[in-house]
C-alpha cells in the first residue's frame, strides 16, 4: 500500500466528511482530493515524475497537505523543509536534495531568490499565497483524474532533514511502507475513527506531526484543524469550537496549558486523548495534567529515522514513571552493548529499533547510513532500559544532541556557524535543563585577542544563518576553551 492509495480509499469511504479546516475554510475528502488532482496536474506539466524531489517549505496550511499528496501521488519525493530555514541552511538543503522544484511562500521565497543561482537544478519555485495567489487558483481549477505511475511500497516517498554529527543535515528517505504503517497507530492504538479530529499544532514538516497530525487522521477519515500560529488561549478557544478529540505535541505545550492561567474558563470535555513526544516530559506534571483536564495524557517516542514512531504508553494501560512505553505493532526494539549484542532486563546500554517504520537510509550519504543501520538494527544513539513488561526507559545519549522543544539541534552545526564570526576564535554548544523546552542550547564563546563582541552581536549573527531553534538562548565568554572529544 501506498500514501496514495490512503487518500484514495479516505475519499472513497469518505467524500463529504471534512478532511481539512484553516481559519474560515473547509475542505471536503472531495475537495480536498480534487486540489489533489489540480496541482499534480500542474507538476505534471513542469516535468515532476517518478523518483524526483520537491521540496516543500510552509506553515501548517491546507497548500502543506495538498502538496505533499500531489507530490507523492505522482511517485515523486516530497522534501520537507523546516519553515524557519534561513537562506544559508536552504543553499545546503535544496542542493543536496537534487530538488527540482521548490514550493513555499513569498517571505521564504526571497530566501530562494538569495541562494538560487548556487543551486540551479531547483529551477522552478511556487509561490503558495492563499486563494488569490497564481498557486490559490491552480488548486481550484477543474482536473481530471490523476494517473498515478506504478509505484511500490518501498519506493521513496519523503525526504526529512536530520542534523548530522558533521554538521550538515542528512536527509533520512522514508517509504511509502514505512508512513503507510505508521499511519494506522492513531486507529489501532488509540481507537481513532472517522469521527476524531486533530489538532496540527507541531510543524507537518516534522515527522511527529506529519504522521501523527495528517496521515494517521486521513487513514481513518478524521477531520484535521490546521494552526499555523497559536497562542495558548487561541489553543483552548480551537479545542472548544471543532470539538478537537485529540491533541498530539510536544510536552512545551502541554506544560503551557497546564499553568496557563484562565483555562478552567473553556470547555475541553471533547478531548479522549493527549500524546506528548519529541522530548522528554517530567513525569510528575502527567498526573497533574490529567487531573486538571480530565483527559489520558501518554508519552511516545520516536525519531526521524524511524518514521518516527517507535513506542508509546498504549490507551488503556498503565503510564509507568519515567517511561516511553512499548514498542509499536511491527517493530522489534533491542538493547544492545556496545559490541551489537542484546543485554539483560534492566541494564543500560543503546536502544535499537527493526520494523516496517525504520528508513530506507540518509539521501546520498552511504557512510552514515552503514553507521545507523547495522544487521537490520537502527541504532537510535540513545540510551535505554528495558524492564520485564517491555517498557522502555531512556536513561541518555551516545551522542552530541541537544531536544529543544521538540527539535533536535547537533552541536556541531551551531559551533560551525558561530565560528564564522570573524571575532569568534572558537565556539563549543552545550545544552541546559528547562522545564519548558526539555532543553535550550547554550554557547561558550572565546573571542579573538583585542575583538569587541557581545551576546546581542552573536544572537544576531546566528539567526543570519540558523533556523531560530537552533539559536542559543544563552552566551558565555570564556578565556580559553579546551578541546573534547564528541
Amino acid at each position: 500500500m501506498t500514501l496514495g492509495d490512503l487518500l484514495r480509499d479516505a475519499v472513497e469511504r469518505y467524500p463529504a466528511h471534512t478532511a481539512l479546516i484553516h481559519e474560515s475554510r473547509t475542505w471536503t475528502y472531495g475537495e480536498f482530493e480534487g486540489a489533489v488532482r489540480a496541482l499534480g496536474h500542474h507538476l505534471r506539466g513542469l516535468g515532476i515524475g517518478k523518483g524526483d524531489h520537491v521540496a516543500l517549505m510552509l506553515p501548517n496550511c491546507p497548500e502543506f497537505v495538498i502538496a505533499y499528496f500531489a507530490i507523492v501521488n505522482l511517485g515523486a519525493v516530497a522534501v520537507t523543509l523546516n519553515a524557519q530555514s534561513t537562506a544559508h541552511e536552504l543553499k545546503h538543503l535544496l542542493g543536496d536534495s537534487d530538488a527540482l522544484a521548490f514550493i513555499t511562500t513569498a517571505p521564504a521565497a526571497r530566501r530562494y531568490e538569495e541562494i538560487r543561482d548556487v543551486v540551479p537544478a531547483c529551477r522552478h519555485l511556487l509561490v503558495a499565497n492563499g486563494p488569490d495567489s497564481p498557486f490559490g487558483r491552480i488548486l481550484a481549477g477543474e482536473a481530471p483524474a490523476l494517473e498515478s505511475p506504478e509505484i511500490a511500497p518501498d519506493d521513496p516517498a519523503v525526504m526529512i532533514y536530520t542534523s548530522g554529527l558533521t554538521g550538515k543535515p542528512l536527509g533520512a528517505m522514508l517509504t511509502h511502507r514505512n508512513l503507510y504503517t505508521q499511519s494506522a497507530l492513531l486507529r489501532d492504538i488509540y481507537g481513532g475513527t472517522e469521527n476524531s479530529r486533530s489538532l496540527a499544532i507541531i510543524p507537518l514538516f516534522h515527522s511527529f506531526g506529519a504522521v501523527v497530525n495528517m496521515l494517521a487522521a486521513m487513514r481513518t477519515g478524521a477531520g484535521i484543524v490546521l494552526m499555523e500560529r497559536f497562542t495558548l488561549d487561541g489553543i483552548f478557544q480551537t479545542i472548544a469550537r471543532e470539538r478537537i478529540t485529540y491533541l498530539a505535541a510536544v510536552p512545551r505545550l502541554f506544560l503551557g496549558m497546564l499553568f496557563h492561567e484562565g483555562a478552567e474558563k473553556y470547555d475541553v470535555s471533547s478531548l479522549e486523548f493527549c500524546i506528548t513526544g519529541g522530548s522528554a516530559m517530567p513525569p510528575e506534571f502527567i498526573p497533574l495534567f490529567e487531573d486538571k483536564f480530565k483527559v489520558i495524557l501518554r508519552e511516545g517516542y520516536g525519531l526521524t529515522e524511524a518514521s518516527p514512531v517507535c513506542s508509546v504508553v498504549r490507551r488503556g494501560k498503565m503510564q509507568k514513571v519515567g517511561s516511553i512505553g512499548t514498542v509499536i505493532p511491527g517493530a522489534e526494539a533491542k538493547i544492545f552493548d556496545e559490541d551489537d549484542r542484546e543485554v539483560p532486563r534492566g541494564v543500560e546500554g543503546e536502544l535499537v529499533i527493526r520494523g516496517e517504520n525504520v528508513m530506507k537510509g540518509y539521501y546520498k550519504a552511504p557512510e552514515a547510513t552503514a553507521q545507523v543501520l547495522r544487521n537490520g538494527w537502527l541504532h537510535t544513539s540513545d540510551l535505554a532500559k528495558m524492564d520485564e513488561d517491555d517498557y522502555i526507559y531512556i536513561t541518555g545519549r551516545k551522542k552530541r544532541m541537544i531536544i529543544t522543544s521538540g527539535f533536535n539541534v547537533y552541536p556541531r552545526e551551531v559551533e560551525i556557524a558561530i565560528e564564522l564570526h570573524p571575532a569568534v576564535a572558537k565556539a563549543r554548544i552545550e545544552s541546559k535543563p528547562d522545564l519548558i523546552r526539555g532543553e535550550i542550547v547554550k554557547a561558550f564563546i572565546q573571542r579573538r585577542p583585542d575583538a569587541a563582541l557581545d551576546d546581542k552581536e552573536i544572537m544576531k549573527h546566528c539567526r543570519t544563518y540558523l533556523s531560530s531553534y537552533k539559536v542559543p538562548r544563552e552566551v558565555e565568554f570564556v578565556n580559553a576553551l579546551e578541546e573534547k572529544d564528541d
